[in-house]
């Protein structure tokens, strides 16, 4: 029985280490890794050979197996290092899920071709191991069978047990820990950081203490209709990338110049996981706060609720409503907006398939759809948080316009080298945001109540061949908070007066954008003293 297990266990753990050097950023070799982390390896092969063999009685069959997932996940990780500047990640394991929810998200990155070519693959190694090569339990019998794949999972797990422990402490820089660790090791090491991390306080966010302040607000003149949108993918490409047209964003010019605060943002995203930026904003929250949650903090508040700029609002008498054209299940939302203190949730199903623009709803129809709860007005003040879909990748599913480069890329050629396409259709949809910030705007000039509109991008876009041929772009993204004229002529509910005589840019932290809105609606009524986690911002050179 031993002999029939031996050859594949040894061999197995051979190439498993071989593949480890496929990852990008590639791990220190295994010398160089300490004790612990090639313990951690060695007991991960030995239990999950073990389990397989349990499961499967055919030890080629379970290697085959076990080496096929591990390719999965090193070519994942390396598509999300390609695309995200982050490799794979235990926290990651839920969007293979995700990925069949939601394949258009997902598997383009992954590569169509080969996750055909893999499927298929699987199905003829299943169906060739099961007909050459025999069951141990046959062969052998069912006793020694059991005692021998147990042993094998009970060294495994024995093996963990000792060595997961004694792994040196991971940094939270997935790609760092990924060079130090090794693949097995790095995500054991996540796996239990997060099991660890404790949930965040209430208390820790500024907003528990601003809730006070607006449930104590005295009404002295009405307050204003807030609309906050969080723009999918939206950056000015134009410092970045000198052939893109001048002109591509008059809105977005326009709209900063007269702007209350502007500048950039740093958010704790690159090209994807936009729910690191909400939760930020929305929370006032640091990733730093969250330690080894912050990579999906959605997943902890969909059932822990945290006090947000939302529920502050709402204890001032807002009703608080969130705009998302996808599916309101995507990272939990549909849980996560409610114990963040929204009223309603208006998802995809609120909208046609004739609102489409490329894959997604447009920002066009996201506005009309702003313009229409403005609209409707209850005699309470609005609060609008929206997160659009348009910009939304993977924009390689895309063909360029010729007709539109006039406005986007106006000195390219055609057909379009390959470093350009995917831009040229990332800059069509960002003209198209544009559009949508001068309706909403119009939106909150001719509603009753004098408004307040927020701006931001989530993260840069996801353009690996435009950044590997113009080096990447500066990963923070613009803000803007602009007060619509009624608004402004108040003038004593502006948070600083800095802002009525200067527009020079304030750079922001994203948990601290929402702070920062929030007192635009409030004012002089909040003393800095009630809100002391909150770190001054710092102005731009």
């Amino acid at each position: 029985m031993i002999s029939a297990l031996i050859g594949p266990l040894l061999l197995g753990l051979l190439i498993s280490g071989a593949f480890e050097a496929l990852l990008r950023p590639r791990p220190r070799p295994f010398w160089q890794r300490g004790a612990a982390a090639n313990s951690v390896h060695l007991g991960t092969w030995l239990l999950l050979f073990g389990l397989l063999v349990l499961l499967l009685q055919r030890p080629w069959f379970a290697v085959m197996v076990f080496l096929s997932l591990q390719l999965v996940v090193v070519q994942s990780s390396n598509a999300k290092s390609h695309t995200l500047n982050e490799p794979f990640i235990c926290h990651d394991f839920e969007y293979f899920w995700d990925a069949i929810l939601h394949p258009r998200l997902y598997v383009p990155f992954f590569g169509v071709g080969l996750a055909i070519a893999a499927s298929s693959a699987a199905a003829v190694a299943i169906g060739g191991f099961f007909y050459w090569e025999g069951s141990l339990v046959t062969s052998e019998s069912a006793s020694r069978f059991l005692t021998n794949a147990l042993g094998l999972i009970a060294a495994g797990a024995f093996l963990l047990v000792l060595s997961v422990s004694q792994l040196p402490a991971i940094t939270l820089r997935p790609a760092d820990d990924l060079h130090r660790l090794g693949l097995f090791a790095s995500l054991w090491a996540y796996g239990v950081a997060l099991m660890r991390s404790p949930v965040p306080a209430p208390e820790q966010s500024p907003f528990h203490a601003l809730t006070a302040v607006a449930s104590a607000h005295q009404i002295e003149q009405p307050l204003p209709n807030v609309v906050l949108v969080q723009s999918e993918s939206f950056f000015d490409p134009r410092p970045w990338c000198a052939e893109v047209n001048s002109d591509l964003l008059p809105h977005f010019d326009a709209t900063r110049a007269s702007a209350s605060l502007h500048g950039a943002l740093s958010v704790p995203a690159w090209g994807a996981n936009t729910v690191r930026t909400e939760c930020a904003l929305l929370t006032g929250t640091a990733p730093s706060q969250w330690g080894a949650r912050q990579f999906n903090p959605y997943r902890t508040l969909a059932r822990h609720p945290m006090p947000s700029l939302a529920s502050a609002l709402k204890a001032a008498g807002y009703r608080t409503v969130c705009v998302h054209p996808y599916l309101a299940s995507f990272y939990f939302r549909h849980k996560v907006m409610p114990q963040l203190g929204f009223d309603h949730f208006i998802d995809i199903n609120a909208f046609k398939s004739s609102d489409k623009s490329g894959q997604y709803v447009s920002d066009q129809a996201v506005a009309r759809k702003i313009g229409r709860l403005l609209e409707d007005d209850d005699n309470r003040p609005l609060f609008v948080f929206v997160i659009t879909m348009e910009n939304h990748g993977p924009l390689h599913l895309e063909a360029p316009n010729r007709a539109t480069l006039a406005t986007t890329l106006p000195n390219a050629p055609w057909p379009l080298p390959n470093h350009l396409r995917d831009l040229a259709v990332y800059l069509h949809h960002l003209s198209e945001s544009d559009k949508m910030l001068a309706s909403v705007k119009n939106s909150l000039n001719t509603a009753k109540r004098p408004g307040l509109l927020g701006w931001y991008g989530d993260h840069v876009p996801i353009l690996p061949e435009a950044y590997a041929h113009f080096t990447p772009p500066d990963s923070r993204t613009p803000y803007m908070i602009w007060s619509s004229a009624d608004w402004k002529a108040a003038g004593e509910r502006l948070a600083t007066a800095h802002w009525e005589t200067t527009n020079e840019p304030l750079e922001l932290a994203a948990n601290e954008l929402g702070v920062q809105l929030f007192k635009q609606v409030f004012g002089h009524d909040i003393s800095n003293d009630v809100i002391k986690a909150e770190p001054e911002p710092q102005e731009q050179e």
